[in-house]
C-alpha cells in the first residue's frame, strides 16, 4: 500500500529538514501538535498548528489592511504643501471656462472657434505678461489636411481636412534648437463636456505655460505647448501637426496627457520606445509620482480597446515620448457626468506640479540635444503607494530576476539533494504538490465560471456595475472556498499520514516554485513587468528562511504567522495596488464594450486571478490549520447569499445618482437610408431610429420603459449592403452586432451629403480609376464593399495602399473644420475576372453616411420625444445620420 502515494512516506526528510518528531520517530495529524505514539511521551519539540479562526484571522486582517493602505494612498493626491508653482485654482478657472460652452465635437463653432478664441486670448495674456522677461512666447493656429491608415478597431483608414491645432512656442530670446512638446486636445465625443477628456489637460497646460514663461532663469531648450483640436476624430490633429507643422523637425521628446476616467491621479502608462532618460526624468522630477510598467505593457498589448496621441507621435514622428492618464471612474468617460465639478482641485495640483517639474527637467536637461545617444534600452518602473517610484534599466532587471530565480533553484535544490533517498522523495512530493496546486487553480476558474454562466443565462448580466464589491463577495466567495476545499480534502485524504507542519513546508516550496517559473518565463520573453514575480519570490524567500528556526522550533505559532504576514507587505500591497488597477480600468471598459463580450466571464476570470495570486503563499496556511470546516462554512455562506441577491435581481446593474452615477451607455440615430442599383435609381429608402447598446445587457432593462423597443425589431446584418447597410460612425460592427430599428420619419438636414462620381475610366494596367467628390457635415464615413473576385489595388489615401477591416470591407473616416472644401479621393479597383452571379451586381458597392452632431440638425422631433422617456440611469448619445449606397 506504500506505492499509492509518495507522500506517505516523506518522513525521513521532513523529520531532518522541517520540524522535530519524538525519540520513537511517531507523528500525528493534529491532535498532538503533529504527534503520534504514547500520548504520555513528550515530543522534544513544541510543535504548534493554527487555530482555524486564528488563522483566518490573520490573513483577513492582513489582506484588509493592506487594501486599505492602497486605497488610502490612491486618496493622498497631493503629498505635502504646494509649492505654489503651480495654481490650482487659476487652472480649475479654465477648466470651467472650457467645459461651460459643452460639446465640443471637431467642426462645431464651440470647438473651432470659441475654445480657440479663449486659448488665444489666454495666451496672449501670458505674452504680454512675460515680454520683458528671458523668453519669447510664439503662437500659430494650424489648420492641416491628411490622410493615415491606422490597425486601430481592426484596422481603417483617416482622412481629415482642415482641423485645428494652436500650436504655442515658448524658447529663449536667443531661440533654441531643440524642442520638448506637451500635448493636450480640447475637442470632444458628442455630448460629452469633456472636463477630464481633456479640457483638465489643457488647463493644466496653460497654467505650466504661464509658470515656465515667468521663471527668471532662462530655459536651456525651448517646449512647445500643442493645444489639439482633432484627438476624438481617432487623433487626427496630433497627426497634422507631426507630420506637416515646421516646428515638428525640432522636437526630441514629448509628453502626453489624457484620460480613461474622470479625476484621481494622473498615471504614466506608457514611455519610451526605449529611451530610458524618459523614464528617468520623471522619477527624479515628478513631486507624486505615479507610475507603472505593467500598464505600459498591457495597453501596448491592444487588450484595452483604446489609443492616444503618444502612437501618433511615435509611430509617424519616431520621437519617444511619456504618455500619462486619469484612469479613476471610468464609468462617465465619455458621458455628459464628465463635468468639471467632478475633478478635484488637488487632482489639478498634483497633475500641474508633476508636468511642470517634469517638463522644467527635460528642458533644462542636456540630453534633450542628442537624445539619440540615450536612446537604446528599456525601463523597469514602479511606484510604491505613491511615494517613490523605483526604476532601473531593464538589462538590470533581467539579472537581478535571474539571481532571485537562482536563489530559489539553490533553496529548492538544497532539499532535493538530501542524503538517502530523502532528495528523491522531496523532488516527486514536490511534483506532485505543484501538479494538485495547478489543477486546483483550474477547477477553481472552471467552477466560478460556470456560477458566472449562471447568472448571465438568469439575466442578472452586470450586477456588479454599480455594486463591485458584490462581485468580490460572489466569485472571490467562490473561488476561495473551492481552493481551500480542494486542499482540505487533499490534506484529509490524501495526505492522510504526513505532519501537517511539514505539509505546509511543502506547499510554501510549491508556491514559491511556481512564482519563479513566471518569473523565468516573464524575463525570458523581455517583459520588463517580470519585476511582479520578482518580488512575489525575494521578499516570500527572504522571509522564510529568516523564520526558517522559528518554524522549526515551534511550527506555525503565532510569531511565524505575523512576521511572515509581515514579510509578505511589500509584495502584497504593490499587488493589490496592481489588481486596482485592473479593475479600476476593466470594470468601466465592460460597460462600453459591445454586446458580444460576456462581461460575467471576463470580470469572475479577473476575480478568479487575483484571488489565485493572492492566495498563492497563504496555501500552506490551509495545512497548517487544525480545521478549516468553518472557513469553508463562512465562504457557503457568503456565496449562497450573494447568489440568491443576484439571483432575484436585487442588485441592479446601472445608476443615475449625481453622486456616483454608473450609466448605461446607449447610442441613437434617426437615421433615412437610401439605396441605388446599379443603374443609379433609388432600389429602397427607409427612415428609423438605429439603435445601439454598448454593453451586454442589450434592450433587457430599457424595454419595461419604452416596450416598443424590443426584440421584434432587431437588426440583422445585410451582407450585401456594405456595413450591414447601417451608418456605422467607427468601424465597431463586430463589438455590437445585436441593434435595434424603430421605424420613423425621414430626417431632413439642413445641409445634406452631396456625393457625385466626377469620373471613371480604365487604367492600361487594367483595374478602373473611380473619382468621387463628397460635401456634407464635418464628420462623415465611407464604406467599400468590392464584390467577389474584385479588389482595390490603391487609392488616394494614406500611403496608397488600402487598409481593410476585419471583415474584409474598407472604412474610411472624414472630418473637416471650418470652411473646408468638398472630399474628393479616387480609388483603382480590378474588376473581378468572373462575377457571382449570386452576388450583387457590379464590382464594389459604396456607401457613405453623414453625421450631425451639433447644431439644429443634430435633433429631431422623434429624438427628442424618445429621449425624454428613457430611464435617468441611462446615457443617451444621440444624433442624426444618413445612409446612401451605391452599386458600380
Amino acid at each position: 500500500m506504500e506505492s499509492d502515494t509518495t507522500f506517505r512516506r516523506i518522513k525521513p526528510f521532513g523529520t531532518q529538514n522541517y520540524v522535530a518528531q519524538d525519540n520513537d520517530g511517531s507523528r500525528d495529524r493534529c491532535g498532538n501538535n503533529g504527534y503520534s505514539g504514547d500520548p504520555k511521551r513528550k515530543p522534544e519539540v513544541n510543535i504548534y498548528l493554527l487555530r482555524e479562526g486564528l488563522a483566518a484571522s490573520l490573513v483577513a486582517v492582513f489582506i484588509l489592511v493592506l487594501w486599505g493602505l492602497v486605497q488610502f494612498s490612491l486618496q493622498q493626491l497631493v503629498i505635502g504643501k504646494p509649492t505654489g508653482e503651480f495654481n490650482a485654482l487659476r487652472a480649475r478657472r479654465h477648466l470651467e471656462q472650457i467645459t461651460s460652452v459643452g460639446p465640443r465635437p471637431v467642426g462645431s463653432p464651440e470647438n473651432e472657434v470659441l475654445t480657440v478664441n479663449y486659448l488665444l486670448e489666454q495666451i496672449n495674456n501670458i505674452r504680454v505678461e512675460t515680454a520683458a522677461g528671458p523668453h519669447q512666447l510664439t503662437v500659430e493656429v494650424q489648420r492641416p489636411t491628411g490622410s493615415f491608415s491606422i490597425d486601430f478597431l481592426g484596422g481603417f483608414t483617416s482622412f481629415y481636412d482642415r482641423v485645428t491645432n494652436v500650436a504655442v512656442r515658448l524658447e529663449p530670446k536667443g531661440g533654441a534648437q531643440h524642442l520638448m512638446l506637451a500635448n493636450c486636445h480640447f475637442d470632444t465625443v458628442a455630448n460629452s463636456p469633456g472636463a477630464s477628456d481633456d479640457a483638465v489637460s489643457c488647463a493644466v497646460m496653460l497654467e505650466v505655460l504661464h509658470s515656465l514663461a515667468n521663471q527668471s532663469t532662462p530655459l536651456r531648450h525651448g517646449v512647445i505647448f500643442l493645444f489639439n483640436g482633432a484627438e476624438e476624430n481617432i487623433l487626427q490633429a496630433s497627426h497634422g501637426f507631426i507630420t506637416q507643422h515646421p516646428w515638428a523637425k525640432q522636437v526630441r521628446a514629448f509628453i502626453n496627457l489624457e484620460a480613461a476616467g474622470v479625476g484621481g491621479k494622473e498615471v504614466v502608462f506608457q514611455t519610451g520606445p526605449e529611451n530610458p532618460w524618459l523614464v528617468q526624468a520623471y522619477v527624479q522630477a515628478a513631486k507624486h509620482p505615479f507610475a507603472s510598467v505593467v500598464g505600459q505593457e498591457v495597453f501596448q498589448s491592444g487588450i484595452i480597446p483604446s489609443d492616444t496621441d503618444f502612437r501618433i507621435y511615435r509611430d509617424f514622428g519616431n520621437i519617444p515620448g511619456i504618455d500619462l492618464a486619469f484612469i479613476e471612474n471610468g464609468f462617465i468617460y465619455h458621458t455628459k457626468y464628465d463635468t468639471a465639478d467632478r475633478i478635484l482641485t488637488d487632482s489639478i495640483q498634483r497633475a500641474g506640479d508633476n508636468i511642470l517639474a517634469v517638463l522644467r527637467y527635460l528642458v533644462m536637461s542636456e540630453k534633450l540635444a542628442d537624445s539619440s545617444e540615450y536612446r537604446h534600452g528599456n525601463m523597469v518602473f514602479f511606484d510604491l503607494l505613491g511615494v517613490i517610484v523605483v526604476a532601473y534599466p531593464a538589462r538590470v532587471g533581467t539579472i537581478l530576476n535571474y539571481m532571485v530565480a537562482m536563489a530559489t533553484f539553490l533553496y529548492l535544490a538544497r532539499k532535493a539533494s538530501l542524503p538517502g533517498n530523502r532528495g528523491g522523495r522531496y523532488v516527486r512530493d514536490l511534483a506532485c504538490a505543484t501538479g494538485l496546486t495547478v489543477l486546483s487553480w483550474f477547477v477553481t476558474l472552471l467552477s466560478v465560471l460556470i456560477v458566472a454562466l449562471l447568472i448571465t443565462l438568469l439575466g442578472r448580466s452586470m450586477f456588479w456595475y454599480t455594486h463591485f464589491y458584490a462581485s468580490i463577495c460572489l466569485y472571490g466567495s467562490a473561488a476561495t472556498g473551492k481552493m481551500v476545499l480542494i486542499h482540505t480534502l487533499a490534506k484529509n485524504l490524501y495526505f492522510g499520514g504526513v505532519r501537517l507542519v511539514e505539509l505546509g513546508d511543502l506547499f510554501f516550496d510549491v508556491s514559491l516554485l511556481l512564482w519563479c517559473c513566471s518569473l523565468v518565463w516573464l524575463t525570458q520573453q523581455g517583459l520588463c513587468s517580470a519585476y511582479v514575480p520578482m518580488l512575489m519570490v525575494a521578499f516570500p524567500l527572504a522571509t522564510r528562511l529568516l523564520l526558517a528556526k522559528e518554524f522549526k522550533h515551534r511550527g506555525a505559532s503565532v510569531k511565524y504567522s505575523v512576521l511572515y504576514l509581515f514579510g509578505l507587505t511589500l509584495p502584497y500591497v504593490h499587488f493589490m495596488f496592481l489588481i486596482w488597477v485592473v479593475f479600476e480600468i476593466f470594470t468601466p471598459i465592460m460597460g462600453r464594450s459591445g454586446t458580444e463580450i460576456p462581461p460575467e466571464l471576463v470580470l469572475a476570470t479577473l476575480v478568479t486571478l487575483a484571488t489565485i495570486f493572492l492566495s498563492s503563499f497563504f496555501l500552506h496556511f490551509i495545512y497548517l490549520a487544525r480545521s478549516t470546516k468553518w472557513i469553508l462554512a463562512g465562504l457557503a455562506s457568503i456565496f449562497s447569499i450573494m447568489f440568491l441577491l443576484v439571483s432575484c435581481g436585487l442588485l441592479f446593474p446601472y445608476s443615475g445618482s449625481p453622486d456616483g452615477p454608473r450609466p448605461k451607455r446607449v447610442f441613437l440615430q434617426h437615421t433615412t437610408r437610401t439605396f441605388h442599383n446599379l443603374q443609379g435609381q433609388v432600389e429602397s429608402r427607409d427612415s428609423g431610429l438605429w439603435i445601439n447598446s454598448f454593453d451586454y445587457t442589450a434592450m433587457q432593462h430599457i424595454t419595461p420603459d419604452i416596450p416598443e423597443i424590443n426584440d421584434s425589431i432587431c437588426t440583422h446584418c445585410q451582407e450585401d449592403r456594405p456595413f450591414c447597410g447601417y451608418p456605422w460612425f467607427l468601424p465597431v460592427k463586430f463589438l455590437s452586432k445585436k441593434n435595434w430599428y424603430l421605424p420613423a420619419p425621414e430626417v431632413s438636414p439642413s445641409s445634406p451629403i452631396e456625393f457625385s462620381l466626377l469620373s471613371r475610366e480604365e487604367t492600361s494596367w487594367g483595374t478602373i480609376k473611380m473619382t468621387f467628390s463628397a460635401r456634407g457635415p464635418s464628420h462623415m464615413s465611407l464604406y467599400l464593399m468590392p464584390h467577389r473576385g474584385a479588389s482595390l489595388s490603391t487609392w488616394s489615401f494614406g500611403d496608397g495602399t488600402p487598409q481593410f477591416d476585419l471583415s474584409g470591407e474598407y472604412f474610411v473616416f472624414y472630418s473637416h473644420g471650418l470652411d473646408a472644401p468638398a472630399w474628393s479621393f479616387w480609388f483603382e479597383i480590378q474588376p473581378p475576372r468572373d462575377p457571382d452571379p449570386t452576388g450583387p451586381e457590379g464590382m464594389i458597392s459604396v456607401a457613405i453616411s453623414s453625421h450631425y452632431f451639433f447644431g439644429q440638425d443634430q435633433r429631431t422631433a422623434q429624438l427628442d420625444e424618445i429621449l425624454r422617456r428613457f430611464p435617468t440611469w441611462t446615457f443617451p448619445s444621440s444624433w442624426v445620420s444618413t445612409y446612401d449606397m451605391y452599386r458600380y
